[in-house]
């Protein structure tokens, strides 16, 4: 069973690089206080990794 991650943004993407903001949207978050759930894979990983500044990530089972 493989674990699955919360993504919340609670920092505006304005005054972010382009990749930054590309990343985000792919997430599937738009605005402030949009949440998201993705697979634990390395790709999200590396995306999240990216935008850490900008999200806070929890563990879902």
């Amino acid at each position: 069973m493989s674990t699955r991650l919360k993504v919340t943004q609670v920092k505006s993407q304005i005054g972010g690089k382009q990749n930054q903001r590309n990343t985000l949207r792919t997430l599937g978050l738009k605005r402030i206080g949009d949440v998201s759930a993705h697979e634990d894979t390395p790709t999200v990983r590396g995306m999240i990794a990216t935008v850490q500044h900008l999200i806070t990530v929890e563990e879902v089972d």
